[in-house]
């Protein structure tokens, strides 16, 4: 590995640790120039999504999460991440149906639950 593929590895490495100790802005600072080194990198764009989504930059949690699944469409956890994204913007009917894809790829209990969560506050504003 060249010396800049060694620093863009460990600078990712730097930033997966920072979103796992909850400090997405730190993150986000550190993996700055492996977006800029690996623009097409699904796992770079799905960091910095989660980092996003940590620090409440919802938009742009959104928009990363949507171009890792321009880069691989069948990334399960990007579409639940997607679907949080959408759902603490409020949009239900489109958080909905990620969730659902989600659930569908990998019924892993967290999706489910956040389905039923986004399901639930659909229903309930139909109600009204």
């Amino acid at each position: 590995m060249t010396e800049d593929g060694q620093g863009t590895f460990e600078a990712f490495r730097r930033a997966e640790s920072l979103v796992a100790q909850r400090r997405p802005l730190d993150a986000l600072a550190a993996l700055a120039p492996v977006l800029e080194a690996e623009p097409d990198s699904s796992s770079v764009h799905l960091l910095a999504g989660r980092a996003y989504l940590g620090s409440a930059q919802l938009r742009r949690a959104e928009q990363a999460f949507q171009r890792v699944l321009e880069l691989d469409p069948t990334d399960h956890y990007a579409r639940f991440a997607l679907g949080k994204a959408l759902q603490r913007q409020s949009r239900l009917t489109e958080a909905q149906t990620q969730l659902r894809l989600a659930v569908a790829m990998h019924p892993a209990p967290e999706y489910q639950e956040a389905l039923g969560e986004v399901s639930a506050r659909i229903a309930v504003e139909e109600s009204r």
